[in-house]
């Protein structure tokens, strides 16, 4: 499998302009404002060693349209902002989940994921740490109660 770095690919590019010699009268066209670019392809060594080289010419046209603009317009609305999901930030909850170490404890809400796709968005720190000696977990928003 050959391999080839940036650095050699990009030697190899060749840029001409209309104005040029007219060895490159090939690349250039009776239209003086196009531009071609020319990628050798192949250096083949012939046996009584000269060589001989492949070139594919790329040219831009002028028919060809400039993106369109974007839209500037100050009119368009946005859709309204979905509402947040879980319990604020600082509220009291409850531990439902029954292989956790603060099932039924009491802890307060550090944080909550608004992306919808994530399964445990609500992460609770508690007063007393773990055996781990961890006082953070995060947990489902049906593992968790509000605490009134």
């Amino acid at each position: 499998m050959a391999t080839c770095n940036m650095a050699s690919a990009a030697a190899g590019f060749v840029l001409s302009s209309p104005s040029s010699s007219s060895s490159s009268n090939a690349l250039t066209s009776s239209s003086s404002s196009r531009t071609g670019v020319a990628f050798p392809l192949k250096n083949n060594n012939n046996n009584n060693g000269s060589v001989s080289r492949r070139m594919m010419v790329v040219r831009a046209s002028e028919e060809a349209e400039p993106p369109a603009a974007t839209k500037t317009a100050t009119t368009t609305v946005s859709p309204p902002k979905p509402p947040p999901i879980g319990p604020k930030r600082g509220t009291k909850v409850r531990i439902l989940r029954k292989e956790s170490y603060w099932f039924k404890g009491i802890g307060s809400v550090v944080a909550v994921d608004q992306d919808p796709k994530t399964r445990y968005p609500v992460v609770v720190r508690f007063n007393k740490v773990n055996y781990a000696n961890v006082s953070t977990n995060n947990y489902a928003l049906d593992e968790i109660e509000e605490v009134k």
